[in-house]
């Protein structure tokens, strides 16, 4: 697609507060966001997608081996694109964190997304298809041919989340996953501050009315580093999204 500027007025967060304990063994002191793929950080990936898009203002949620991003961005700062760096002092979860982060956000709504996780799927479609569902929140599904590591969405037909339901090895075949990419308004964000729990997936999303939240399907390749496995797979589908 060409470049766009759907993401102009919009800030985006992105949560890379984990202790990334799957994946230690491989990375040592390397922290997720930096760890290399087809000899970039995957970090790099991350904002040059988001770039496309026209993004402006970048919140990056960081915990542990925080400093080492800090570094990174310092010697090689992005062109184009204003980025705050807040460390927490202590491992809160990606509930606790979109807490902590809160009170830095400027923009309504807000976009939140993983840090361990990249989707190919048109972000500008993602906010379009937000605006017109009139919910509080929306989340960026995409299927995949075997849900049975990922956590399963049941959507309704008319694109509401009824129902999350949680990684079980028994549970395979194809069906929509949660792409951990979100839309919050401001209200959905009142919502998570006055909420209690650690866990976006399991305290907040689960504890809602089903239907609150509206699913978004894109499409796009999507893969998730948080293990061995699936970051040597990343080279292979990252390469068309080679940072210039």
């Amino acid at each position: 697609m060409t470049n766009s500027t759907c993401l102009n007025d919009i800030d985006v967060v992105l949560l890379a507060g984990g202790l990334g304990a799957r994946i230690r063994d491989t990375l040592g002191d390397t922290p997720k966001l930096l760890a290399r793929v087809n000899d970039r950080p995957f970090l790099d990936f991350l904002i040059g997608r988001l770039k496309v898009f026209g993004a402006g203002r970048l919140i990056l949620g960081l915990g542990h081996l925080g400093e080492h991003v800090v570094e990174h961005l310092k010697s090689h700062p992005p062109e184009g694109l204003n980025i705050v760096t807040l460390i927490e002092p202590e491992p809160f979860g990606t509930a606790g964190a979109l807490r902590f982060i809160a009170p830095h956000v400027e923009s309504d709504p807000v976009m939140v997304m993983n840090g361990d996780s990249f989707t190919g799927a048109d972000l500008c479609d993602f906010v379009q298809a937000h605006r017109r569902s009139g919910a509080e929140g929306s989340i960026l599904a995409t299927e995949v041919e075997d849900t049975a590591q990922y956590g399963r969405l049941n959507v309704s037909p008319v694109g509401r989340v009824l129902e999350f339901l949680e990684k079980d090895s028994r549970q395979t075949g194809p069906g929509l996953i949660n792409a951990g990419v979100y839309l919050f308004d401001a209200a959905m964000m009142a919502r998570i501050e006055g909420m209690e729990g650690p866990s976006l997936e399991r305290d907040v999303f689960q504890s809602l009315d089903p239907g609150t939240l509206s699913a978004v399907v894109g499409q796009g390749p999507f893969i998730d580093i948080g293990t061995p496995e699936s970051l040597a797979g990343a080279a292979e589908v990252l390469k068309p999204f080679c940072p210039s």
